[in-house]
């Protein structure tokens, strides 16, 4: 079987899809594995690195792609490449299905068997295979760091011969997985931190990273099957907003994270509470990229209101590209190897596995997925 793995072509993008000590791995089981020349090239690996592993390395990345059985990738393909892929081959990445019905139709009318890294069920078969999960951990961590890095004071509490420097006040908005990240690092950091989520089941989480877990009465809430956050409604995000305005107020640092599933992320700071945060502070609004959690916020940009930066940059996780690397890279393996055939030497899409039927998208000309042919 061959299985290509492409340098990622979005602007901007540092991370691979797999990296040499991964792709060793696949090799081992007898696929035959081609990368694109300059694959690792953001996160520090050489074309000489893969080449060591036994890995082919192409520069012809349209011949790659319509050779292969299998291609791996980080981002969703442009659209203009979905047409060099080879009918009947099966291709994994991210491929933001909720927004790219355009994309999920080529890839069913080219025939490829298109598997969503987004979509893979949230069981505890799949953990290893759960990208969402590994990407948002790192998020969490870098949304801390540059909210440290833009603040005009220091987290940690200090006591000097000159007098004692009280700690940052950090609040978090949203428990997820981004969400408990962000407060360990906070706290690692020296920071007071408090957190607040719609989910009161995450409230002993928080408390067992040395967080304070901000109760509002929402009345009834709660989480999906997968663990995702329920939406709330009108209601309950104004009651929401009006719970958690003091804790703005108050605090230096606001990271928000909160995310529906397949949803554009709701308002949660308004612009009027921004205004009647502190001037210096800052506000970190992680999921940007699906709207985006603080009114006014501006994807890729920091901008400043009323002396309050609020970062809004995409991507998070690329900004440790090496970390972001490695474990995406695992959880394309573990994709691979929880359904390759030892004998065959080859991926086998077992199409009634609970795992392919949550994230296989297209396969044999068609939408097969129910919520993507929504």
């Amino acid at each position: 079987m061959k299985i290509c793995i492409l340098k990622e072509s979005h602007p901007g993008e540092p991370r691979a899809a797999m990296v040499p000590e991964n792709a060793a791995k696949l090799v081992k089981r007898g696929a035959e594995v081609c990368v694109e020349t300059g694959i690792g090239d953001g996160c520090g690996y050489s074309d000489a690195d893969y080449a060591a592993c036994g890995v082919i390395v192409a520069q012809d990345r349209r011949g790659l792609l319509s050779s292969a059985d299998m291609v791996l990738r980080l981002r969703k393909p442009p659209l203009e490449e979905v047409g060099w892929l080879k009918p009947g081959s099966v291709h994994i990445s991210f491929l933001d299905p909720f927004s790219e019905s355009e994309l999920i139709q080529k890839l069913a009318a080219q025939k490829v068997s298109a598997i969503s890294m987004e979509m893979i069920p949230r069981i505890s078969r799949a953990q290893k295979m759960d990208a969402l999960t590994s990407q948002a951990n790192l998020a969490g961590y870098v949304a801390v760091i540059l909210a440290a890095d833009h603040l005009n004071r220091i987290l940690p509490m200090m006591t000097t011969a000159a007098g004692t420097i009280m700690p940052a006040k950090v609040f978090i908005i949203g428990v997820g997985v981004a969400g408990l990240q962000a407060i360990a690092t906070a706290k690692r950091l020296g920071a007071n931190v408090e957190a607040f989520d719609t989910r009161p089941v995450v409230a002993e989480q928080v408390q067992s990273l040395g967080a304070k877990f901000v109760k509002i009465d929402l009345g009834e809430t709660g989480q999906t099957k997968d663990g995702y956050a329920k939406a709330l409604t009108v209601e309950q995000l104004a009651k929401q907003r009006d719970g958690i305005k003091k804790n703005c107020a108050a605090a230096d640092v606001v990271i928000t994270t909160a995310q529906v599933f397949g949803k554009k992320a709701p308002i949660i700071l308004t612009a009027d509470m921004v205004a009647g945060m502190k001037k210096g502070s800052v506000v970190v609004d992680l999921p940007i990229e699906s709207g985006g959690n603080v009114e006014g916020s501006v994807l890729n940009q920091i901008i400043e209101k009323n002396g309050v930066k609020i970062i809004a940059l995409a991507n998070l996780s690329a900004r440790v590209p090496v970390p972001a690397s490695k474990v995406y890279s695992t959880n394309l393996l573990s994709v691979i190897e929880e359904f390759w055939d030892k004998e065959a030497k080859k991926f086998i899409l077992k199409l009634d596995d609970e795992i392919i039927k949550g994230c296989l998208m297209t396969h044999n000309g068609q939408v097969c997925n129910p919520i993507a042919k929504k």
